[in-house]
């Protein structure tokens, strides 16, 4: 099945309101490839503004295809005492259109669990929005030969009920290749997207064949091409590369080039 590429950047805890200026050339790159999906989250400082940045860009009746502006994180609650956590409602009314969840660095810097992580997308779901979770496995958990098992079994822990293509889509993220300039083999990645497709049909049946797997672990404009044209791999989720258009654009291309 043919699925159209989703080249996703995650500013992660960077990005100020000067550095919303880097969104005109990403927007207009978007713009420029109508086979593809292109989207930012950033911190949820930014969304509301990042999102009026864009808009004056491209209104919103005409923005297909465009930029999409989401956030990089969610808690499952619609409200409560949860100081210094954010809901879906709030970052929706901000404009924000998708959220990652069950990144890496929050599975391991905040002690996320894969239930947290499910709970997380089916409140994404509730609210309209769509979703990308995040599922990889550490060094030592690759040198032991334990890799599948582990990515496998976070997906099936992590998956929310009514997964579905039109909201949700998968991010491989090796952590071990996240910022340090190490990549799996092509073949390595491809051989992990079939596990994790495979798994997902095992869950959720044909509608596996529709949802989008991205790769995410030190994407460039320089990898990107092979990376994007193997097997099961329909998008990136790019950290670094996506705070600036020099950087981000090429990725973009490279996946326009493959649609």
């Amino acid at each position: 099945m043919a699925r159209r590429k989703l080249i996703a950047g995650n500013w992660k805890m960077n990005g100020s309101l000067a550095a919303l200026a880097e969104l005109d050339g990403i927007a207009a790159a978007a713009r420029a490839a109508p086979g593809v999906d292109v989207a930012i989250a950033v911190p949820a400082t930014l969304i509301a503004p990042a999102v009026a940045r864009v808009s004056g860009i491209a209104p919103a009746a005409a923005r297909e295809p465009g930029l999409a502006i989401g956030a990089e994180d969610v808690h499952p609650a619609e409200k409560g005492a949860h100081t210094g956590c954010i809901s879906v409602g709030m970052v929706k009314e901000a404009g924000a259109v998708f959220s990652i969840v069950g990144h890496s660095e929050r599975r391991a810097d905040c002690h996320e669990t894969d239930q947290q992580v499910k709970a997380k997308a089916e409140a994404l779901r509730r609210g309209g929005l769509g979703a990308i979770l995040c599922v990889g496995e550490t060094l030592d958990e690759r040198d032991a030969g334990r890799a599948e098992a582990v990515v496998t079994g976070q997906l099936a822990a992590s998956l929310p009920e009514d997964a579905a293509a039109d909201w949700l889509s998968i991010a491989y993220e090796p952590v071990w290749a996240i910022g340090t300039g190490r990549t799996p083999t092509v073949a390595d990645v491809a051989a992990m997207h079939g596990a994790i497709r495979a798994r997902l049909r095992a869950l959720i049946g044909q509608e596996a064949d529709a949802v989008r797997i991205l790769y995410g672990g030190s994407v460039t404009g320089d990898n990107a091409a092979e990376l994007l044209g193997a097997g099961d791999v329909d998008g990136a989720l790019v950290g670094g590369a996506s705070l600036t258009a020099a950087k981000f654009v090429p990725i973009v291309e490279a996946g326009a080039a493959l649609a």
